[in-house]
């Protein structure tokens, strides 16, 4: 990563005083990152930004008071949509994954996550846009990395195919989403089993990763 005389400014965001102090810590003696500020909630971080403290990656927990991190993050990708948002948290359930990704997420890491992968994650969002963490993924989405080369253009997708994938990267259940497409609850469920074979995943997350990572829906 060549940066030029200037440190990747980062903001913290976590109600745990102790883990934000020495995550901010940790941040600090990473090469080419320095902390710009730590903050409780997700209120407090839009005050500093409204107060032209304006970082280029925000480190941030999902459940926090006072504007948790799904309502932050979709303010920042609505008001300053340059800045990259990496999760830091405790939640490894596919649906707080899926909407902090939709929301507009460039990463996602558990907390017990080691700090060579948190400088790995970070890098990867500055340089590449995206960070998809092995840990998370691997758990939900059995096989999804061992296809990590399989592009869209491989695979055959029909119109409908894609449009369920599109509605998989709501928060509808399957049963929403056949009634959104004017299906029985079974063929939906009929098109969530062929897509799953098709693309070699086992979860809705896997689903939703392949989605955007051939860009049939956007971030």
């Amino acid at each position: 990563m060549i940066r030029i005389n200037k440190k990747i400014q980062v903001g913290v965001a976590d109600d745990h005083k102790l883990l934000r102090n020495a995550l901010a810590r940790m941040v600090n003696t990473f090469d080419g990152y320095s902390v710009l500020f730590e903050v409780d909630n997700g209120k407090e971080l839009r005050d500093r930004i409204l107060q032209h403290q304006v970082p280029d990656i925000v480190l941030l927990d999902v459940n926090m008071p006072e504007f948790d991190g799904f309502e932050t993050t979709k303010w920042l990708q609505k008001n300053y949509p340059h800045i990259k948002v990496l999760v830091l948290s405790m939640l490894s359930d596919e649906k707080s994954i899926i909407k902090m990704f939709r929301l507009g997420a460039k990463g996602y890491l558990l907390k017990n996550t080691e700090p060579e992968e948190l400088k790995l994650a970070m890098d990867s969002i500055m340089d590449k846009n995206v960070y998809l963490s092995e840990y998370v993924s691997g758990k939900l989405v059995s096989g999804l990395n061992q296809n990590a080369d399989r592009e869209e253009g491989d695979i055959i997708l029909n119109e409908k195919e894609r449009e369920f994938l599109r509605w998989t990267c709501t928060e509808l259940s399957y049963k929403e989403i056949g009634e959104k497409m004017y299906v029985s609850a079974r063929t939906a469920d009929d098109y969530r089993q062929a897509l799953f074979a098709k693309l070699n995943v086992h979860s809705r997350v896997g689903l939703v990763m392949y989605a955007i990572k051939n860009g049939i829906v956007e971030l």
